[in-house]
């Protein structure tokens, strides 16, 4: 297992209230040993204006990811903490507005200073929506 404070799901969605993160609907649904999967619904508050998710709340649900993952791996719990440094996002299938969406999110590298997360978007048959990568700082507090 990577994380050096363990989630929960519960932990995780009340820790997004009042956020970008729950007014968008991001809804984290699945922790293993090495992965976190969250939910979102394509709905008005998601789209473009071609009623299609947007490609910016798509990284959103990247970087939301990631930089949770991330804070669950800091060296130091409670004193480092995670800023999100690059991000880039391969939009390759477009997601109606009823629709839902699932990004799960990976370790590429966990470093003392450094991390990279790699992400994957699919819908819910499955179909990749979206491929990115996170890389983020870590703060020593």
């Amino acid at each position: 297992m990577i994380w050096k404070t363990s989630p929960t799901l519960e932990g995780l969605n009340n820790s997004s209230e009042n956020t970008a993160v729950s007014h968008l609907g991001i809804n984290f649904i699945e922790v293993g040993d090495d992965y976190m999967i969250a939910e979102m619904l394509v709905n008005e508050k998601t789209v473009q204006p071609m009623r299609m998710l947007h490609g910016g709340v798509s990284c959103v649900l990247i970087e939301t990811l990631g930089s949770v993952a991330g804070m669950l791996c800091v060296p130091n719990p409670g004193k480092d903490y995670i800023v999100g440094t690059e991000i880039n996002a391969s939009h390759l299938r477009g997601v109606s507005e009823g629709g839902k969406v699932f990004g799960r999110i990976t370790p590429v590298r966990i470093g003392r200073r450094v991390q990279v997360w790699a992400a994957e978007i699919t819908n819910e048959e499955g179909k990749q929506v979206c491929v990115g990568r996170l890389t983020c700082q870590v703060i020593s507090g």
